[in-house]
């Protein structure tokens, strides 16, 4: 898993340095970039095997994720260094005929350039734990693209996901 996250790494770093990064103009305090959010989560073998003594769900180690962003922007400074809170609601792993449902609410901030760090609780059938989330957003007009990378260490195991979804500056 090591291998793959590095590997996923290496592939997005030189896309992300070339990109035009999300540059806001001078926003008002609060401004709502809700919307749709996709990828893929990576399950540590504890993680399966919780999964399948709690709730008998059997899943490969890569699961695919559907789901819904809902982030409020606030605390803007002239310098485009805004405070956001987010709450992720994810399906997981319907492709495998089964439903894990994922509730996140993450508290961080997003800088001038796009980038972003967040922290918060998550909820899923595997258990309780914390979600540490990093990642960019790209803009073109006024739609955002959003590509976020959310590590949540637990004491069953870890799980990795690779989230992508868009939104359009809305108030």
């Amino acid at each position: 898993m090591v291998r793959l996250i590095f590997a996923l790494l290496v592939t997005l770093i030189p896309a992300l340095a070339t990109a035009q990064v999300y540059a806001p103009q001078r926003p008002p305090d609060t401004i709502n970039l809700s919307g749709p959010r996709l990828g893929v989560t990576f399950l540590s073998s504890g993680i399966r095997e919780k999964l399948h003594d709690d709730i008998n769900a059997d899943v490969s180690a890569a699961i695919t994720q559907f789901g819904w962003q809902k982030e409020k922007r606030f605390l803007s400074s002239p310098d485009g260094f805004t405070g956001v809170t987010e709450f992720v609601f994810l399906l997981g792993g319907m492709e495998q005929g089964v439903v894990l449902p994922s509730f996140n609410w993450l508290v961080g901030a997003r800088t001038a350039k796009g980038i972003e760090f967040a922290i918060g609780p998550n909820v899923t059938p595997a258990g309780l734990a914390m979600a540490v989330a990093g990642g960019v957003t790209f803009r073109t007009g006024n739609l955002n693209i959003p590509v976020n990378l959310a590590l949540v260490p637990s004491k069953s195991g870890m799980r990795v996901s690779l989230l992508a979804g868009f939104n359009a500056r809305t108030r």
